[in-house]
């Protein structure tokens, strides 16, 4: 609820809220650089929140933010296999880029699980994916694109379980409803 255009706080209790982040913000409370970050735009939605999971500072999209502690164990824990979507656009790409992707890759000596892959549409050398992955390893996508031979040059998470990042204007967050929150845990 706002009124004279500064919004009130919530009842005590958890709160739970998705921002669309631009790129070029870190996904931090607070940045020794001097950086700009996620937590700056949700600054105004009346409690102190915490980032559910990452997103690197070149990369956008839906990231979680709540002060339910437990909920963001359960939602970054890799038993959960939540899905998380993303849009991904390359450059270097040949024919066969979604098959190289698609297959198993080891990182950090770690083998991940074998993503889903479309190809949206590519011109050229470019192309534009939309990458189901399950684990959330640090620059997962960037770098399995490497291990492909294509290199990534935007990334956006579009969406994480059932949760859909929809039209939320870039830079704006919105709470999430009870029934979406539900669905969740």
């Amino acid at each position: 609820m706002r009124i004279d255009g500064r919004l009130l706080p919530r009842e005590q209790g958890f709160v739970y809220l998705m921002l669309n982040k631009p790129r070029g913000f870190v996904t931090t409370l607070s940045d020794e650089k001097g950086r700009r970050t996620a937590a700056q735009l949700v600054a105004d939605c009346g409690t102190r929140v915490y980032p559910v999971g990452r997103l690197d500072m070149d990369s956008e999209g839906l990231l979680l933010f709540t002060n339910d502690g437990a909920f963001a164990n359960r939602m970054i824990h890799p038993k959960q296999e939540l899905d998380k979507v993303y849009e991904v656009w390359v450059n270097r790409y040949t024919p066969g880029g979604e098959e190289r992707l698609s297959r198993p890759v080891v990182l950090d000596g770690y083998q991940i699980r074998p993503p889903r892959v479309e190809l949206f549409d590519f011109h050229g050398d470019t192309a534009r994916f939309r990458i189901t992955i399950h684990e959330g390893r640090n620059r997962q996508i960037r770098r399995m694109c490497e291990k492909a031979g294509m290199h990534c040059t935007r990334l956006r998470r579009i969406q994480e379980g059932n949760l859909a990042l929809g039209d939320l204007p870039k830079g704006k967050w919105r709470y999430l409803t009870s029934e979406e929150v539900a669905r969740l845990k």
